[in-house]
């Protein structure tokens, strides 16, 4: 693939939920259907070689655009493309599969306790048809090295390493199919701070080998900067602002992204001049989203027009951001 080709494309994608009561229990208490709308009209698109990074507070809707994107979730509107065609064709999907993989949040409870590392790298080999005989136990021991282990390790099972170590055997799995494309959610988010260092420097070395392509999802900003090219913000399903990482950890516009950052230790940005401005308030249900912005009960800078129309996308310099207050010169 040339540099610059889009990998993955989404396009105005949503996905909903019915988080209904059983049907007794709704008719008994005079209720009806209840839907989570978890994604909402969310576009994006990440190139070969690149990392788009999708941040914001529990609750907001990444993990499910992570889902979305490797395939586990079909959206209720919208499409996913890989490389221009579209997930959703299902003649597509074994071919696609192949090609696109996911590192899991928790390396304690994504890897089978009852099978050896060995097994579990060398799944996606043998599922796919990659190789055979012998010529599999050789890809696994290349993969462990590749990830900073010993083919040795193979065959351990998942109890007797750390943490960290878990995680390793997590993105050999990942690597075993051979991806272009990997969805990774939360991948340090479960280990010790001093490890979840070496597991991005193994990641981003990696990307660099192999070119290829992350969707990396988190709530810690320092990570995310640590590892992006594109960042995105999102909110109750929403992406709020969207642009290069660098122009938004520089000077971010929207007063949720603001928040995110204001909850961190300083990062350095602006020489640590910038004034902090704390919001308070909690996230809001998404069964019962507020009216207009579903940032305005949370945002000092909300006005009658934020409570009533929800914001469209402006452009402010290379960056995308959904408020009115940036849009009407007032953030």
């Amino acid at each position: 693939m040339s540099e610059g080709r889009i990998v993955l494309e989404a396009v105005e994608v949503s996905r909903s939920f019915d988080v209904s009561r059983p049907w007794l229990q709704r008719t008994l208490a005079g209720e009806g259907r209840r839907v989570l709308r978890a994604v909402d009209a969310v576009s994006f698109a990440v190139t070969v070689g690149r990392t788009l990074s999708l941040v914001g507070e529990s609750g907001c809707g990444k993990s499910t655009v992570g889902r979305l994107a490797v395939g586990l979730y079909q959206p209720s509107g919208g499409e996913i493309r890989f490389e221009g065609q579209a997930l959703s064709t299902a003649r597509a999907q074994p071919a696609l599969r192949r090609r696109m993989n996911m590192i899991f949040q928790d390396p304690y409870a994504s890897l089978n306790p009852r099978w050896r590392v060995s097994d579990i790298v060398a799944e996606p080999i043998r599922a796919f048809r990659l190789l055979r005989g012998r010529d599999v136990q050789d890809r696994v021991g290349q993969l462990l090295t590749q990830v900073g282990l010993s083919p040795r390790d193979g065959e351990k099972y998942p109890h007797e390493f750390s943490g960290g170590q878990r995680q390793r055997v997590s993105i050999a799995r990942a690597l075993s199919s051979e991806p272009e494309f990997l969805v990774c959610d939360e991948p340090t988010s479960a280990l010790d701070v001093s490890v979840q260092a070496q597991i991005l420097n193994l990641m981003r070395d990696l990307q660099a080998r192999m070119q290829i392509t992350y969707l990396f999802i988190s709530h810690n900003l320092a990570v995310v900067r640590h590892m992006s090219d594109l960042l995105g913000v999102m909110y109750l399903g929403r992406i709020v602002e969207y642009g290069p990482g660098e122009s938004i950890f520089a000077a971010p516009r929207h007063p949720y992204t603001r928040l995110l950052l204001d909850a961190i230790p300083d990062l350095g940005m602006a020489g640590g001049t910038r004034v902090r401005t704390p919001v308070g308030g909690e996230v809001p249900s998404p069964i019962n989203p507020p009216s207009g912005c579903t940032f305005h009960p949370r945002c000092p800078l909300a006005n009658a027009r934020c409570r009533a129309e929800v914001p469209g996308h402006t452009r402010a310099g290379d960056v995308l951001v959904a408020c009115h207050a940036v849009e009407e010169g007032r953030g």
